[in-house]
């Protein structure tokens, strides 16, 4: 996929696996990753896509599936929780390309 640049958390909505021709996007820390190789995990029905078109920062660090928890919001984590954090970050960034960056 391309680089879609900086957008909207909105605009980073309508990248949650239901529009086949649009990839499914997941931010961590505002950086958003292109997931649609794992489009069984990250699509439709997934158990992770909960996740997508989303930053899904919090919801990573409490190690959560949770709808609520959803969200780039980081106030009040452990530090245990943000080295958790930390470590999806690392999986992430290792396993799937960056594509742009939610607009702040």
């Amino acid at each position: 996929m391309a680089h879609i640049g900086s957008i909207s958390e909105d605009e980073l909505n309508k990248y949650d696996g239901t529009d086949p021709k649009k990839p499914i996007l997941v931010a961590i820390r505002g950086n958003i990753y292109d997931v649609s190789s794992g489009k069984s995990f990250y699509g439709p029905g997934g158990s992770y896509a909960v996740f997508s078109g989303k930053d899904a920062s919090r919801a990573l660090a409490k190690m959560s599936t949770k709808s609520e928890d959803v969200s780039a919001d980081l106030d009040g984590l452990t530090e245990k929780e943000i080295q958790v954090l930390d470590d999806w970050d690392r999986k992430f960034k290792a396993k799937y390309p960056v594509v742009g960056h939610v607009a702040k």
